[in-house]
């Protein structure tokens, strides 16, 4: 068997209806699929027995042990030559697997991993988040899709990997946030063949509002840290762009209460000084706030030609950025200044 596809799972049958329906509009076959649920109250086993006869299938119910546990617990049941991992809420598309086979004949890769897209049917706001992770403005484009290079880290929602290499290295570690990067690190550092097949895409739904895409990103915030002190090569300038944004932010909101502060006190005749300090001050704040808006607004909204979308674009723009960037600095404080460990920093990121 050429591919063996895991997908871990909690607590979401109607997506892994979806994806499993996408699997079977595959154009290839050679192909198994094996659903880890990882101690889901709402477990998808009626659902996967829909597809028997559809798929080549297999179920496993384990506790809860978190993504990487299960994950670690699929590869064990794997039979396929390369290993694939998707999320539970991915939509795959009918060629993926024609193209990483094409791709695969190309690069030999022993590691592999594709960009995500927004699908017709995600809503509006499912949409503006794709944008927010994929554009240049916001991450640098660093997901977004590049030509297919020696040199990449996959992510866990669209990786591919030899099975005989996952098992050589031990699989995922038991790290909370970033373990997918972690196993990246290992594979490259292994001097194993990594690469970026731009063509092998799938739709990733992400978050399905803005309080859980801001959770969503304030853990990997975390996680870059985390993955700095376990690899400290591993920090790139990219990665400190959010926490500059939302140092930069914070600064022009203290302008403009500052600013309106002033003024009110100027117009109150508590102070009275002729030099425009508060509008200069407010104007200052606004400014590089608005102007990032409008860039996101024009940008958002062509690629996705709908105003809405370029709208709610904005506000999750500055949620990726701030989510991520204050995410960061907590985590740059608590293990980097206070030394404090990664499980006995973040306890409740881990266990609520």
């Amino acid at each position: 068997m050429r591919f063996s596809v895991i997908v871990p799972v909690y607590n979401r049958p109607d997506e892994v209806d979806e994806l499993l329906q996408s699997l079977t509009e595959q154009n290839s076959t050679d192909f198994e699929t094996i659903i880890v649920e990882d101690g889901s109250t709402q477990p998808c086993k009626e659902i996967v027995d829909k597809y028997k006869g559809k798929l080549q299938i297999h179920y496993f119910f384990i506790e809860n042990s978190g993504p990487a546990g299960a994950r670690n617990y699929g590869i064990k049941q794997a039979n396929g030559e390369y290993i694939i991992f998707f999320d539970s809420d991915c939509i795959i598309p009918s060629g993926y697997f024609q193209t990483v086979e094409k791709a695969l004949e190309e690069t030999r890769a022993d590691a592999f991993g594709g960009p995500d897209k927004a699908h017709d049917s995600f809503t509006d706001v499912q949409k503006a988040i794709n944008y927010s992770m994929t554009s240049f403005f916001t991450t640098g484009g660093i997901r977004g899709g590049k030509q297919k290079m020696d040199k990449f880290y996959p992510r866990s929602f669209n990786m591919g990997i030899l099975r005989e290499v996952a098992n050589h290295l031990g699989g995922f570690s038991k790290m909370r946030f970033g373990e997918d990067i972690d196993f990246s690190i290992r594979i490259v550092k292994g001097g194993y063949k990594s690469c970026l097949f731009s063509e092998a895409w799938v739709y990733h739904k992400r978050r399905t509002d803005l309080k859980k895409f801001f959770k969503q990103v304030n853990n990997s915030g975390i996680a870059r840290i985390n993955l700095f002190k376990k690899y400290p090569d591993s920090l790139k300038l990219v990665h400190l762009l959010p926490a500059f944004f939302t140092i930069g932010t914070f600064f022009c909101l203290l302008s403009i209460l500052l600013g309106v502060i002033y003024g009110t006190l100027n117009q109150l005749g508590i102070i009275n000084i002729d030099f425009p300090a508060g509008p200069i001050l407010v104007t200052l704040g606004l400014f590089p706030l608005l102007f990032f808006s409008l860039i996101i607004l024009i940008d958002a909204t062509i690629r996705n030609k709908n105003l809405k979308i370029g709208c709610i674009a904005i506000a999750s723009s500055f949620i990726q950025l701030l989510g991520y960037g204050s995410g960061f600095l907590r985590a740059w404080w608590k293990r980097c200044v206070k030394r404090e460990g990664e499980f006995e920093a973040f306890k409740k990121n881990f266990y609520k």
